[in-house]
């Protein structure tokens, strides 16, 4: 690390203990020596100490005073982030090891939170059921990252098949359908395209340009189809959409409740089917009869969905 000075001896006398770790960590992750001290139940004086301590050992300045505030050096910031990531493994290591123990075995998946909420969950309890012997730790991840270096054995992706390194299993195709509440569909007579391009459309935020790919396939273009209300969750937009707040169009998959209950109601047969897909992400090479397991039971799980979805449109 840039501004650290070598350590000379890999001897474990020449690493820092685990509390000047732990001291620095919080510190770090709070900038703020009190704030540390209160997580760890030390006074602040104490943590002061054990990170000048860890500054001594590792031959660098992990932060620096601005007023009375204490803020991490770019040493300091980059050394917070690996470590951070190095106590979690540490962890980790700890719950596998009791869990083998206990002959019980835990997958920890990073997952995409609408997907979990909307998708996932209300299916878990079957494979829960079947693999009693397995435990299911789910936390949220939005972007790729280095499953074998953070320790995960599972990632709900989506997007391209551009994850490295790994091995990647198709779950679904994403398709799109324009919704509305019942009273909103009433009130701004929305199931005729032209009415529709005139009222309030929801957008989500990452994806604002998805109203205006759905009204071209059927000849409507306005910039005014950028307007309306925007957010950055699915999960926001399923419930202003409930509320009448506006037309939302969305994944099928995440409003399989509010379509079956008539909460939400298509204002078109047609779909948007967009050019990303999800993903089952695992480590290239990896053989975990657990992750198998789990990666089995998540593509059984898309396939009765799309089963589902055939026979509702059959009947639409």
């Amino acid at each position: 690390m840039e501004g650290v000075k070598p350590v000379h001896s890999v001897g474990h006398h020449s690493l820092p203990s685990y509390a000047l770790l732990r001291s620095f960590e919080c510190a770090a992750r709070h900038e703020s020596f009190t704030q540390a001290a209160e997580e760890l139940h030390l006074t602040q004086s104490a943590v002061s100490r054990q990170v000048k301590e860890l500054e001594d050992m590792m031959g660098a300045t992990l932060f620096r005073r601005v007023g009375r505030r204490v803020v991490l050096t770019e040493s300091g910031r980059r050394f917070a982030a690996d470590l951070a990531i190095d106590l979690e493994n540490l962890r980790q290591s700890v719950v596998r090891a009791i869990a083998v123990g206990e002959r019980i075995s835990t997958l920890r998946i990073g997952i995409l939170p609408t997907f979990a909420s909307r998708w996932l969950i209300p299916r878990l309890a079957t494979f829960l059921n079947d693999h009693p012997n397995i435990e299911i730790r789910l936390e949220t991840r939005t972007l790729p990252f280095d499953l074998t270096r953070e320790r995960f054995d599972i990632a709900i992706h989506f997007g391209k098949a551009d994850w490295p390194d790994a091995r990647m299993t198709k779950l679904f195709d994403e398709e799109m359908l324009p919704v509305a509440s019942p009273r909103f569909r009433d009130m701004h007579m929305a199931t005729e395209p032209g009415r529709l391009a005139e009222a309030p459309l929801l957008h989500l935020i990452t994806r604002e340009s998805a109203w205006i790919d759905w009204f071209a396939m059927i000849g409507i273009s306005d910039r005014r189809l950028l307007s309306g209300r925007h957010f950055d969750q699915f999960s926001m937009i399923i419930s202003a959409a409930a509320a009448s707040l506006g037309a939302a169009l969305l994944p099928k998959y995440l409003i399989e409740t509010e379509l079956e209950g008539g909460i939400l109601i298509p204002l078109s047969d047609m779909a948007l089917k967009t050019h990303n897909s999800y993903f089952v992400v695992s480590a290239a090479g990896d053989v975990n009869p657990q992750v198998n397991a789990f990666t089995r039971w998540l593509m059984s799980a898309a396939r009765r969905g799309s089963m589902h979805e055939t026979r509702q449109d059959g009947r639409m």
